[in-house]
């Protein structure tokens, strides 16, 4: 996992948006388009680059895939960050 992936990720506000909704509960593609007024191919692409990121985990739901947030790699980037916080900006 590379904390650029991870940024790139974040620093689009629909990605984020994306990110939000998912926090409150696992989402289908469908789901998502219902709350955010988005073509599918465009949430497709952002999905993918959540996904490369790790920031996103998916199973198949029967026919559906439903898509949830991987926290590891979200507590993985805040400990990347808190350290800059510390005395010093190391470890």
């Amino acid at each position: 996992m590379k904390m650029n992936e991870i940024f790139k990720a974040l620093s689009d506000p629909t990605r984020r948006k994306i990110l939000e909704l998912l926090k409150e509960r696992d989402m289908t593609p469908s789901e998502i388009l219902e709350k955010i007024k988005i073509a599918q191919p465009t949430l497709s692409h952002h999905l993918d680059i959540l996904k490369r990121a790790g920031l996103v985990d998916y199973e198949r739901d029967g026919k559906f895939l439903k898509y949830s947030l991987n926290m590891g790699v979200f507590e993985m980037a805040l400990e990347y960050l808190m350290k800059f916080f510390k005395k010093g900006g190391k470890k």
